[in-house]
């Protein structure tokens, strides 16, 4: 939270692998994406880090990508098998 009070983005002002790495599994963690580790982790305590989550959460090739392979849930937010780049118009 101290690190992301001073830069947008994990490395600085500039997204990065950094982010895309952790962010795939703490920052959908920290949004309760995930199992209910949030709360134990008082992740509602870091305001920055919420806010981090939130902003990479955001971005058009996340949401995109979260859709690749993927079979469950609302089938408009699934794209099992991409072949093409349009096969997440």
């Amino acid at each position: 939270d101290r690190r992301l009070a001073e830069s947008a983005y994990l490395a600085g002002d500039a997204y990065t692998i950094a982010d895309i790495a952790v962010w795939s599994w703490y920052g959908k963690l920290v949004r309760g994406d995930l199992y209910g580790a949030a709360q134990f982790l008082a992740v509602d305590q870091y305001p920055h880090v919420q806010r981090w989550a939130q902003v990479v959460a955001d971005r058009p090739a996340v949401i995109r990508g979260q859709r690749v392979n993927r079979t469950w849930g609302d089938e408009a937010s699934q794209v099992p098998e991409r072949h093409d780049a349009a096969d997440l118009d």
